[in-house]
């Protein structure tokens, strides 16, 4: 995935190496709020540093030369659009695609269903977006005071919209806590939707198309090495999302 990254930010390939070494979460969400980890933060830093010395035409180039309502956007809004491309562009999509191989191994007759007949990708892998997907909330700024379910927010609050019970609301999805990898319609909100939606979604897609695509011309099983939880520790609760470590031996065809 950071490869794939490289060629939609437009920057060398071998950039894709040092994101590698930071690891899978870059992004930490402790007590409800989203933590950028400082090593993106510098690395972003002397990105825009360099664009600003010596503009191209890479992504952060274009963030340096772009402008709103005719001034330049300041060192904070560029960092604000980078840290959405990483976060978006990597960290989420690299979730999705352990937990769909960590299914595949799990229940090896999903791999050969989909063998079967290649065009049940497209739905499988909406199928796992639905599922495992790459932000279980996200928050939103409140302009004006409101009222939700009985609780008032006032203006400059933050609500959390819960894209996790969403994907699994009863009245959208029959039996939503059972994996369908042909559910046909499937109408999740893993990406947003409306003028929120992700602008990655095309990318994501692809991505997980593709490797769903060439497990089945090339793969005959998943086997799990290694599989370690991601627990989350929040104020009021614990939670798994996914794994820690997650180590596979394919099985070539």
């Amino acid at each position: 995935q950071s490869r794939a990254l490289t060629y939609l930010l437009n920057v060398p390939e071998s950039e894709a190496d040092t994101w590698i070494e930071w690891g899978i979460h870059v992004f930490k969400v402790t007590g409800g709020e989203f933590k950028k980890g400082t090593v993106l933060e510098e690395y972003l830093h002397a990105r825009f540093d360099q664009a600003e010395a010596n503009p191209g035409e890479d992504f952060f180039s274009a963030l340096v030369k772009a402008e709103y309502r005719g001034r330049k956007l300041t060192r904070e809004e560029a960092m604000g659009f980078a840290n959405l491309a990483f976060a978006g562009g990597r960290d989420t999509i690299i979730f999705t695609i352990v937990c769909a191989l960590g299914y595949l191994a799990n229940h090896p007759e999903a791999l050969e269903f989909l063998r079967e007949d290649p065009k049940r990708i497209t739905l499988a892998s909406e199928e796992f977006f639905r599922v495992f997907m790459p932000l279980t909330q996200i928050g939103r700024v409140c302009p004006h005071e409101t009222e939700i379910h009985g609780v008032t927010v006032k203006p400059g609050e933050r609500i959390g919209l819960c894209w996790a019970s969403a994907n699994f609301d009863e009245r959208a999805f029959e039996a939503p806590d059972e994996i369908r990898l042909d559910r046909k319609p499937n109408p999740h909100l893993s990406f947003g939707f409306g003028t929120h939606l992700c602008l990655g979604a095309p990318h994501a897609r692809l991505i997980l198309r593709t490797l769903l695509r060439l497990c089945c011309e090339k793969v005959k099983r998943i086997e799990i090495l290694e599989a370690v939880d991601r627990i989350e520790h929040e104020a009021k609760f614990d939670r798994k999302l996914g794994y820690e470590t997650l180590r596979v031996h394919f099985d070539r065809l």
